[in-house]
């Protein structure tokens, strides 16, 4: 609530990832980042107590199919979907697109399953920028954030539905 003196501390998430299966969905198209990513994501979700037998890793082509690939995993009982992927602007619209639908369609299968699903997908001007989000072990992962971001929104889901039940 506006002027609650609570709501202007930073409250660190409880990360117990211990009963919670994550889908990943990594895109092949540029590998070269997209492995990186997924080793993040692995990271961050063994550093939030998932099992690496409650995580199972799905491959498409592309960003643009990640999408749908998150709905079918949403759908048959994941209990949150980390989408990664690497679009690197090029010389034609196409960027554009990729980028904007793949977000796009990504928001909407959260939104219409109520299954959390994390956009893990680097939009970058070139290579350079696209292996800086991507680092390994200490360094910045956007992978290993949404693997732990993953696990935050479970929780979170589990704790305000147990207020209403």
């Amino acid at each position: 609530m506006a002027g609650d003196a609570r709501s202007d501390q930073r409250v660190e998430p409880l990360l117990d990832g211990s009963d919670v299966g994550v889908a990943i969905v990594c895109a092949r198209f540029n590998d070269l980042v997209t492995l990186r990513l997924l080793e993040g994501a692995r990271r961050g979700l063994r550093t939030a107590g998932v099992p690496d037998a409650n995580v199972s890793v799905a491959w498409v082509p592309g960003a643009f199919e990640l999408p749908l690939a998150a709905k079918a995993h949403a759908e048959q009982g994941a209990d949150a979907v980390v989408c990664l992927g690497a679009v690197i602007r090029g010389e034609t619209t196409h960027y554009d697109l990729v980028a904007g639908e793949s977000a796009r369609g990504i928001q909407r299968v959260q939104l219409e399953t109520g299954v959390p699903v994390m956009f893990g997908v680097l939009t970058t001007e070139d290579l350079a920028q696209a292996l800086a989000r991507s680092e390994g072990p200490g360094e910045h992962n956007v992978g290993e954030e949404c693997g732990l971001g993953a696990v935050e929104m479970v929780g979170l889901l589990r704790a305000l539905k147990a207020r209403m039940d």
